[in-house]
């Protein structure tokens, strides 16, 4: 099996979502965290461009959705952040 320059692009995506997950896990993240929503939309960006290369429809849309809902939770978070001008 060879490997290629988008592989480890994926692999890093994966190592991505595992940490925030592990830091959630372990209290050093919150979910609510604008960073929680990114690194985990970063993540499935970098495996969605993997899958570009050697794609895969059921695992693109797992992540294609996980970035979808990642990206609309960072966006919310960082909106209600927004305080109105006085």
């Amino acid at each position: 099996m060879s490997y290629h320059w988008f592989d480890l692009i994926g692999i890093v995506g994966v190592l991505l979502i595992m940490v925030a997950y592990a830091l959630l896990q372990l209290d050093r993240l919150r979910s609510s965290a604008i960073s929680f929503s990114l690194i985990n939309a970063l993540g499935a960006l970098l495996i969605m461009v993997s899958l570009v290369f050697n794609f895969n429809l059921s695992a693109f849309l797992m992540e294609f959705f996980w970035f979808a809902i990642s990206l609309f939770g960072a966006i919310r978070r960082m909106v209600s952040n927004v305080s109105p001008a006085r």
